[in-house]
């Protein structure tokens, strides 16, 4: 038993594709600008999809995915939530299903705001910062072993 009021699951695309979306569209789309048909892609279907809701109530409230190849990414937490260990938690849930997979490492596109975050999870920047969808990113990797 845990005392957060939150829970995370491992949902699917074809189950879970509204909720996910609605929680990307809020943050990535409205409140950073991503144009709108950037938000879902061709690998939506095949990626494992994380989907934290409230407890009790099951609200969506947090999203993240990671792709076949070790790509982390889509990690969106609303507002209302953030500061609560929500990102961390997502972020140990892929990194320990990665791990499962059997791939030696991650990576990610971080927004440059958001690279002290994935710093302290153990991602080191690799190469340069580079925009996407106007907004600064650096590539980031980790070992998993």
């Amino acid at each position: 038993m845990t005392d957060r009021d939150w829970t995370i699951d491992t949902v699917s695309w074809a189950e879970a594709r509204d909720l996910l979306l609605a929680i990307r569209f809020e943050i990535f789309v409205h409140e950073q600008g991503v144009p709108a048909e950037m938000e879902e892609d061709a690998d939506d279907p095949q990626a494992l999809h994380l989907l934290v809701r409230t407890v009790p109530g099951g609200d969506p409230i947090a999203t993240a995915r990671l792709l076949p190849n070790g790509h982390i990414g889509r990690m969106a937490v609303r507002r209302q939530w953030r500061g609560r260990g929500i990102g961390s938690a997502m972020l140990a849930q892929l990194l320990s299903k990665a791990r499962r997979k059997g791939l030696e490492s991650v990576f990610l596109n971080a927004q440059c705001a958001a690279e002290a975050f994935y710093r302290r999870q153990g991602f080191r920047p690799e190469g340069a910062i580079f925009e996407d969808a106007g907004i600064p990113h650096r590539r980031m990797w980790r070992p998993l072993r």
